[in-house]
């Protein structure tokens, strides 16, 4: 996943910030395509979608715009030409604890809230993306209401 990874910078020219390290940028690269991923389970992505995808990346790993451009970039072709979400939810799985799995998971019900609507198609895959992180449906719920509300 890592040598894939690496190829996507390489292709879409993300620059790694000062700080950012390989596993870190491989990290930001997942979570920003499963974000893609559910941002496309409807067959279109809106505006409010893309920003709501840019705007969770930015603050949630603190990048800069022009990094989070670049990896949203990248993580769009990955999301297009991807056929499983498995080597994004173990890489997810390896690197991060289960806070960071949480905020995933809300991250994921923001961006689908981003368009007002809520596709089955949609809600289905954050169910699975869930489950592969290993998220309790308790938590998929609370997550779910927690984007309604704002």
């Amino acid at each position: 996943m890592i040598t894939k990874i690496k190829n996507l910078v390489v292709k879409y020219a993300v620059s790694v910030e000062a700080t950012t390290d390989e596993d870190e940028l491989a990290l930001q690269l997942a979570t920003a395509t499963l974000l893609m991923e559910v941002a496309r389970a409807d067959t279109h992505i809106g505006e409010d979608e893309r920003q709501a995808i840019h705007r969770a990346i930015e603050t949630h790993f603190g990048l800069s715009p022009e990094t989070t451009q670049q990896i949203t970039r990248a993580a769009e072709h990955e999301a297009e030409h991807s056929t499983s979400l498995y080597p994004f939810t173990r890489l997810i799985n390896r690197e991060c604890d289960y806070q960071d799995k949480l905020q995933i998971i809300r991250m994921l019900w923001q961006v689908i809230r981003a368009d007002g609507y809520t596709d089955k198609h949609e809600e289905h895959l954050v169910r699975r993306v869930a489950d592969l992180l290993h998220v309790p449906h308790r938590e998929f719920i609370r997550a779910k209401l927690l984007a309604m509300e704002t």
